[in-house]
């Protein structure tokens, strides 16, 4: 993942990309599961801070060591 993330708020589809995950639906199931990054909704749009979606890989990162 690349250090700067964009300065607006990210879709799944945006992470997916990201971390090339298989599909928006494993998006979902972090958030199911309440694993992933923290999300919020705009009508019925899931949205994620860029701030979080950091903060959230720092946490694994941290994790993983």
């Amino acid at each position: 993942m690349a250090s700067e993330l964009p300065n607006r708020f990210l879709t799944p589809e945006d992470l997916v990309e990201m971390f090339e995950l298989p599909s928006v639906e494993t998006v979902y199931q972090w958030r199911r599961k309440r694993t992933g990054p923290r999300g919020f909704r705009v009508g019925r749009h899931l949205r994620f801070d860029p701030i979080d979606v950091r903060a959230w890989v720092d946490t694994q990162l941290a994790e993983a060591v």
